[in-house]
């Protein structure tokens, strides 16, 4: 918690903060080192090969964008590719961070609705106007801090986007512990409704294939990935089952999808997919990672 001091009286507000449980883990835990590791990333040689300088006057194309959640050190530079898209194409005001709930902790889809999230780079705020109206919407995200309280899915993606844009933009974070198609449609569906004419980008965290041989994974990842692009949320769920693919954020990717049609993407495509196979050279039990971008 940090104290807000409001008016000529400064009477003291308690504002809620969520804290880093992977700073020092996943990623670096100091501003200097993590500033530096995600350079890194981005120079990397299964990166995007150069830092990306934001044009902030950019056209605001891309709808959504499906990254990785491991360490940086695994799936950082796959994710980069992403975010140089983003940086690239502009900046948004409104981020909503799509992640799986591996903890176990907390409502089955559940959002923030107030306070800050905070990370080695800052504080960045949740957009709780914009979460009550989903859970309006939706009917079916509920409000619970618990189910984000060690979550790392969601967690991993804001320092890549305040290496971008500081803390100049908002976020609103939904777990999701229940996946079953009908859900995340429908919480596609009711982000669609609430993000039309806003200036917001959804983020899909999700790696793809857990702990399997480099080629069996990369055959599953592919097929995951056809469906994908083809933007096919039943064929998606249909690989899924019949593959027994381990994908840990198939529901954040399927709501993804749902939005990004409704809010007018016309292309899907696929900026980098390797595992942790291509970046420690153990390719005998290894997790895909990969960065996909919807764009209008």
């Amino acid at each position: 918690m940090r104290l807000r001091f409001q008016g000529k009286k400064r009477k003291a507000e308690i504002v809620k903060i969520r804290h880093p449980c992977q700073a020092g883990a996943f990623y670096a835990g100091t501003a200097e080192s993590l500033k530096k590791q995600i350079e890194n990333c981005f120079l990397h040689k299964l990166g995007p090969g150069k830092i990306p300088e934001v044009v902030k006057d950019g056209p605001r194309k891309i709808v959504g964008l499906v990254c990785p959640h491991a360490g940086y050190m695994y799936s950082g530079p796959v994710a980069a590719h992403a975010y140089y898209q983003l940086a690239l194409d502009g900046k948004p005001e409104i981020v909503v961070l799509l992640g799986p709930n591996h903890t176990g902790y907390g409502s089955a889809l559940a959002t923030m609705n107030e306070g800050f999230w905070r990370t080695p780079l800052g504080d960045v705020e949740v957009d709780g106007e914009v979460a009550d109206e989903i859970v309006r919407e939706s009917h079916i995200v509920d409000v619970d801090d618990s189910a984000h309280r060690f979550e790392h899915s969601i967690e991993v993606q804001l320092p890549f986007l305040q290496f971008l844009y500081g803390s100049e933009f908002k976020i609103v974070p939904i777990c999701f512990l229940m996946q079953d198609s009908v859900s995340a449609v429908e919480v596609g569906q009711a982000l669609a409704k609430v993000l039309a004419g806003k200036n917001a980008v959804i983020i899909a965290s999700s790696d793809m294939t857990h702990y399997e041989p480099h080629e069996s994974a990369m055959r599953k990842d592919k097929l995951v990935l056809d469906a994908v692009k083809a933007m096919d949320v039943s064929e998606l769920y249909s690989v899924i089952e019949t593959h027994r693919v381990s994908a840990c954020g198939y529901g954040p990717i399927a709501a993804l999808i749902t939005a990004a049609k409704i809010l007018g993407a016309e292309e899907v495509k696929l900026l980098c997919h390797k595992t942790s196979g291509d970046v420690i050279g153990d390719y005998s039990s290894v997790v895909g990672y990969a960065a996909v971008c919807f764009k209008k």
